[in-house]
């Protein structure tokens, strides 16, 4: 039995792999500047926000070369890192390209799932419908983020899921919050293991689409 998949099932949230700072401090700026809390004009300077987020300067500055990599901030000499326009469009390309990706994997499972898989996903599922309930804004992003890892595990499309993992990035992470947004996900995810149950990858590839079209919400 694979390690990872017994863990993925289990009810109690494993510690999760830390990843460098330098991505924590990217992943904090980025949805600040997707939830628009970062104005597209403002200024990230690296000492105010070294301070800020508590840390050095160096993950700070690392950080910000990776985000003007992606075209969310440019460098202004002597001033700073000033935020880039994020417009509807580009919007609207994020959450289409995530639910292509994301359908195209969801339909491979459902060639692939077995009667094992099938209960992984349901017992995360459950995971997900409980912390919903309970507002664990923490375990909700936790359980959806292992239930779509192990359809993509299922699906065996490592470079997609790639692709997938980095255009999630984008998300907005508020839509953990929000309790609507919980239970539709949970109703989802029930229509999506239906779908497997049937084998039936054309319906997968919809339900998953459908999905991260509701994400749209910035």
């Amino acid at each position: 039995m694979s390690t990872d998949l017994t863990r993925a099932a289990s009810p109690e949230r494993p510690i999760p792999r830390r990843p460098q700072l330098s991505e924590d401090v990217a992943g904090s700026i980025r949805q600040r500047i997707v939830t628009g809390v970062l104005q597209p004009g403002s200024f990230v300077r690296i000492d105010e926000a070294a301070s800020e987020l508590g840390v050095s300067a160096t993950p700070v500055r690392e950080a910000l070369v990776a985000l003007r990599g992606e075209g969310l901030v440019e460098q202004v000499p002597h001033r700073g890192y000033r935020v880039n326009e994020l417009s509807p469009q580009d919007v609207d390309d994020i959450f289409w390209l995530q639910g292509t990706i994301a359908g195209a994997l969801a339909g491979r499972a459902a060639d692939n799932i077995t009667a094992e898989h099938l209960g992984r996903l349901t017992a995360l599922n459950d995971g997900l419908r409980a912390a919903v309930a309970r507002s664990d804004t923490e375990s909700v992003e936790y359980y959806e983020f292992e239930f779509h890892r192990l359809v993509n595990k299922i699906a065996g499309g490592t470079k997609l899921a790639w692709f997938l993992l980095g255009a999630v990035r984008y998300t907005p992470r508020v839509y953990a919050t929000d309790r609507q947004w919980g239970d539709d996900a949970v109703r989802s995810h029930e229509e999506l293991i239906e779908a497997f149950e049937r084998r039936d990858a054309e319906a997968a590839d919809d339900v998953m689409r459908r999905q991260f079209r509701q994400w749209d919400i910035v």
